[in-house]
């Protein structure tokens, strides 16, 4: 197991009626903006329940924030904090809306342009950034209860991540009833976000880290088991507590803690999600299964590791296992009918391939995955099998 260091200060209220108690982790003299997206919050009963526990507060409203959240929105929330005199920032929404809070937290103390924090980028510290709280309303991102986040930019086409110590939310409340009036599409995204999420922190090569190893596996066989029953009409408490608590485990980074991680699908899948539009969890779907058979060779110890475990696969040797496994994640994913081809999605696909090879080219980076040896032309091929 590799040396870490592990801090996770975020406060969680999970349970139905929650909210209530978001007013005793709030200052008193706090100027709140409550930040939130299309507004869903106010037919799902979720707005008034703010509205509410907050009524002896000076609370402002920022409305709007897309499903990827992007930076010429988020100024516009930067300009309502400074001219309203914000002191607390609280989300109220899924994981784009808690991403733009973060990067206005990290921004709204900070001199430069807002856009050198994500293009540097630079990390927020502790005690730096505005404190800020989160209402979860779609579980998929885990950012509930971490310190990262990630906002496109429009004009650019760019799609980059920042994060640090000083963004972690001060509390986060978790009720599964949203659950119940979330769309069966976004939904499946989020378990589709969680499953590659764990799979980023997991699929590299064996380890001795053991603990951190079963953790991972347990996260992934609940989400597979509790899929078809968030997936149903019928709305189940349990179910959606199981799934919602996957999320946020999924990526609070406890299960990376003592093992090298890959993340070069995150990587890749942001470029399409950028050029296209995209669902992020959708772009994970279509880049996964070509990102292991091309670094079949590195992963497939792992890979046979999780047929074994996560699906029971007894029979064969390592490659037929191996080569199982990655046909049983696409399997799963086509049951929550995501589409796992890029030209599922776009019939303009087939440059696809060089723009992202450019993109890695210009940005300089120096390698992706868990030995940091991928290259932009590795990108390259991994996304022309994608197509």
């Amino acid at each position: 197991m590799l040396n870490f260091e592990f801090k996770n200060p975020t406060k969680i209220f999970f349970g139905k009626g929650e909210i209530a108690k978001i007013s005793k982790e709030i200052p008193q003299d706090a100027r709140i903006l409550m930040i939130y997206g299309s507004g869903s919050i106010k037919t799902n009963g979720i707005y008034e329940q703010v509205k509410q526990t907050l009524k002896d507060y000076d609370l402002f409203e920022f409305g709007g924030i897309p499903a990827n959240p992007e930076y010429e929105v988020l100024v516009k929330a930067l300009q309502d904090i400074k001219e309203n005199k914000i002191t607390y920032l609280l989300a109220v929404g899924g994981g784009s809306v808690i991403d733009g809070v973060k990067f206005l937290s990290a921004a709204a103390n900070y001199e430069g342009e807002p856009w050198e924090i994500l293009k540097k980028p630079i990390r927020t510290l502790e005690g730096k950034g505005m404190p800020f709280g989160t209402i979860l309303t779609l579980p998929a991102t885990g950012s509930e209860m971490n310190s990262g986040y990630v906002i496109s930019r429009r004009e650019t086409r760019e799609k980059l991540s920042s994060g640090g110590p000083g963004l972690f939310p001060q509390f986060s409340v978790l009720d599964p009833e949203v659950v119940k009036s979330i769309p069966k599409k976004q939904i499946a995204n989020g378990i589709a976000d969680a499953y590659t999420h764990v799979l980023e922190q997991y699929m590299t090569f064996p380890s001795s880290a053991d603990l951190q190893e079963r953790i991972a596996e347990s996260i992934l066989i609940s989400l597979q088991e509790t899929a078809p029953k968030v997936m149903a009409e019928n709305f189940d408490y349990d179910a959606a507590g199981n799934f919602m608590w996957c999320c946020t485990m999924a990526l609070n980074g406890l299960i990376q803690k003592g093992v090298i991680t890959d993340w070069a699908v995150h990587a890749m899948g942001h470029e399409l999600t950028a050029y296209y539009g995209i669902d992020h969890a959708r772009t994970l779907a279509v880049i996964a299964p070509s990102h292991y058979r091309y670094n079949f060779e590195n992963k497939k110890e792992k890979l046979a590791q999780y047929a074994e475990r996560v699906w029971k696969i007894t029979e064969g040797n390592t490659e037929q296992k191996a080569e199982a496994a990655i046909r049983k994640m696409e399997e799963f994913f086509h049951s929550l009918h995501i589409q796992t081809r890029l030209s599922d999605y776009t019939d303009d696909y087939l440059n696809t391939a060089e723009r992202v090879e450019k993109a890695f080219t210009e940005r300089n980076w120096i390698g992706l995955g868990e030995h940091k040896k991928l290259t932009p032309q590795d990108a390259y091929k991994i996304v022309e099998m994608s197509y």
